[in-house]
């Protein structure tokens, strides 16, 4: 990433631990990135890396056992590591930074209309009149595509699909006009034709209105063709991040060799599906040396008894492996994603084709 590029975001080691059962666990380990303005910066890991605590941290959205033990958020001039009460929080969470989650039904009141639910959030940060409010909020839904968006703003949400309150959360985001959109897992529950339905109209509005987005997923194949650079979460740290070029094309760290090679879109009928073997660990005790080390084949002596430093690659690519260390033993790369760039082209004109049935039906 050029150094021209405008930071909007920037993370300096930060550590975010947890209290339990008179315990302290850390959870987010000496973490530190930079975000760009109007880019796509895809968090990706294995559900129990960190992702979503990560990102709570950037809308005070921590459970309340939860604290940030070291490290800085800087934002505008403002360290957002250093507020504590929701008065604090005020004008950031949801109006300059926003999140859209998984489940949408998580954001949006059942008891209440689609059309009330967006006005409510356009009354209260911009200050508009009730008419001017409701003239906005169809607006609002015709641009994430709605049909008849007078008419479904008196719905409900169970009156909706899964991925149509998707597109009225986004809406929702639309409405506050963030300057950050947190999208977290935003399509995991949709089938594969609505969700890269959501990620079109994701980018499509990204680019009309020029906000940044923080892509959250355990899916790299659900990024492949949206994000710029791409971070790598594993037991609460980033072990490797880049261009996207960088990391489908030459990643360099065995934890993201094995996210690769277990994408289920990159299968063939005569191969058996990869799996990585074994679980994330867990946060309740010490994590010594590499977090990944216990699942990870090419492990060294090393790698259990001491943390590996995050080694550059290039201006843009950087990884935490001992495997990247000038006296390491060269090692091969798991045959499946030697031929990355062939899978994946094969796989994007398969999904195209689908997408391309469904609209014909």
């Amino acid at each position: 990433m050029s150094e021209t590029k405008e930071k909007v975001l920037e993370v300096k080691d930060l550590c975010v631990g947890f209290r339990s059962h008179g315990k302290r666990m850390a959870v987010i380990r000496g973490i530190s990135l930079d975000v760009y303005k109007g880019e796509t910066l895809a968090i990706v890991g294995e559900s129990g890396s960190g992702k979503s605590v990560f990102t709570k941290t950037f809308t005070g959205m921590l459970d309340s056992n939860g604290y940030i033990s070291r490290g800085s958020i800087m934002f505008d001039g403002m360290d957002l590591a250093k507020l504590k009460t929701s008065k604090d929080w005020h004008g950031i969470r949801g109006k300059r930074i926003a999140t859209i989650f998984q489940d949408p039904m998580t954001s949006l009141n059942p008891l209440l209309t689609i059309g009330y639910q967006i006005e409510e959030v356009l009354r209260l940060h911009h200050g508009l009149s009730k008419k001017e409010a409701e003239e906005e909020a169809i607006k609002l839904l015709r641009k994430v595509r709605i049909p008849d968006p007078e008419a479904r703003m008196k719905d409900y949400p169970f009156q909706y699909s899964g991925g149509m309150r998707q597109r009225v959360v986004i809406a929702i985001a639309l409405a506050c006009r963030p300057e950050i959109l947190i999208c977290d897992e935003p399509t995991t529950a949709l089938d594969v034709t609505v969700q890269a339905q959501i990620l079109d109209l994701i980018r499509e509005l990204q680019a009309e209105y020029h906000w940044t987005t923080i892509f959250i997923t355990h899916d790299l194949g659900v990024v492949a063709n949206v994000a710029d650079r791409i971070a790598v979460m594993y037991g609460g740290q980033i072990i490797e991040y880049g261009t996207a070029e960088d990391i489908f094309y030459e990643p360099a760290h065995p934890y993201t060799w094995a996210l690769l090679s277990s994408l289920p879109q990159l299968g063939t009928k005569d191969e058996p599906l990869v799996y990585i073997k074994g679980n994330p660990p867990s946060f309740t005790s010490e994590i010594i040396g590499d977090a990944f080390a216990i699942r990870n084949k090419y492990a060294m002596k090393i790698d259990y008894v001491q943390d590996p430093p995050m080694f550059k690659i290039s201006e843009t690519h950087y990884a935490k492996t001992w495997l990247l260390h000038k006296d390491a033993p060269k090692v091969e790369k798991p045959i499946i994603i030697q031929n990355l760039k062939e899978r994946m082209n094969k796989a994007a004109k398969e999904l195209q084709r689908e997408i391309g049935d469904s609209d014909g039906k």
